[in-house]
């Protein structure tokens, strides 16, 4: 039995679907379920949730099925407790900042979800405050390490692609307008005034895969979109949407060796499927090519790349899909989520910095804010790096 303390981590948002369901039970419960954080030198170190939010009913009933001991409504007496040693939020957009930054005055370490906050002032603030504070601080990217990213980026780093030319993204699936079949997300995503918006939600996301990926985001070009202008809550009641349900982009991305590469991403909740995944990304080079998702990974060298001709008169005989093959994992991934938790809580006990900080999270801001900028002017915007 390990003689360290628990790591304990007050938990706020857990109510939430993104907090309850990827955080707290697929993520936290399962590690105190191991027995603990394995660590890197073969010994284990238990960690000690305390659910934190604002419906006290909720709480309870989570923390009763969960065998979860400690929960409460007050934010400030777990900021303020000395045995809480991570403060990790997941509350919505509009709360994070001012809790990110009590959280670090208060000598805490932090785990976020994204956006870390509504304006790039207060993201960059934010990540000011977090520089030489001696916190470990990480900022949830999980897609980077869910398995399908985790091979495309193996095959960057091995030169399959050889000169890397262009990414082409396509992500989303039909969102029910929720009068006939009740709508799969919060009424709230499609409500500008309430921080609802495709831009606002993805483009943090797409900036720290394509930074995870390929590079820095140097420029973006784009045009946001509501295409159904009226929705239901969850009540039943008719809406206005005002925020865009759809966000479609193109990204010059800067490589780490100079190169300049097209990256073209489609967002949409109005959009019916018609691939593998709901979200791929399809990046191609001089030597080769190759399609992940979340999960698969198939990849097509030079070598194997069959000679397409057009001939609308002639249906071609070419099956191109079975020209792919699939790329191994060659490891146990485990959900992402739980992988950069794992990770996480590590540098916590290490005492180091996490690699996605809240600089990485400013910049996911920023991207938001010139997408919607350059949707607005009709062009496109430059993306400056942000100095701290």
């Amino acid at each position: 039995m390990s003689s360290r303390k628990p790591i304990v981590i007050a938990m706020n948002g857990v109510t939430g679907r993104m907090g309850y369901r990827q955080h707290l039970v697929r993520s936290i419960l399962e590690i105190r379920g191991e027995g603990g954080v394995l660590l890197e030198d073969g010994s284990r170190v238990q960690i000690e949730p305390i659910l934190v939010g604002r419906n006290p009913e909720k709480l309870r009933d989570i923390a009763e099925r969960h065998d979860v001991e400690k929960w409460t409504t007050d934010v400030d007496s777990v900021l303020a407790d000395p045995e809480v040693d991570v403060y990790f939020d997941a509350q919505t957009t509009s709360r994070r900042y001012p809790a990110l930054k009590a959280a670090i005055a208060a000598g805490k370490h932090i785990f976020t979800e994204k956006p870390t906050a509504e304006t790039v002032r207060d993201a960059v603030d934010l990540a000011r405050r977090g520089e030489g504070s001696g916190l470990t601080i990480g900022v949830v990217h999980d897609k980077l390490y869910l398995p399908g990213l985790v091979k495309l980026r193996r095959l960057v780093d091995e030169g399959f692609f050889g000169r890397l030319l262009s990414l082409r993204g396509e992500f989303g699936y039909w969102v029910f307008e929720g009068d006939g079949q009740p709508a799969q997300r919060p009424s709230w995503n499609y409500r500008a005034q309430d921080g609802g918006g495709m831009m606002v939600d993805m483009f943090c996301h797409w900036n720290y895969v394509l930074e995870g990926i390929l590079g820095r985001v140097i420029s973006v070009y784009s045009q946001a979109v509501t295409h159904i202008p009226q929705r239901w809550d969850e009540n039943g009641r008719s809406y206005d949407a005002t925020a865009d349900d759809a966000a479609y982009a193109v990204f010059e991305v800067e490589t780490p060796t100079g190169e300049h590469v097209v990256a073209q991403i489609n967002s949409s909740w109005a959009v019916r499927v018609h691939r593998r995944e709901l979200v791929e990304f399809q990046v191609d080079g001089t030597e080769g090519s190759a399609v992940a998702g979340l999960f698969h990974c198939e990849s097509q060298h030079r070598a194997n790349t069959p000679r397409a001709m057009w001939d609308p008169d002639v249906p071609t005989t070419i099956d191109f899909l079975s020209q792919w093959q699939d790329v191994p994992a060659n490891a146990d991934l485990p959900n992402g989520f739980k992988a950069q938790w794992i990770e996480f809580l590590r540098d916590v006990e290490a005492g180091r910095p996490h690699r996605y900080g809240l600089l990485s999270a400013a910049r996911g801001v920023q991207l938001a804010a010139l997408g919607d900028e350059s949707s607005h002017a009709g062009r496109r915007v430059e993306v400056p790096e942000i100095l701290l």
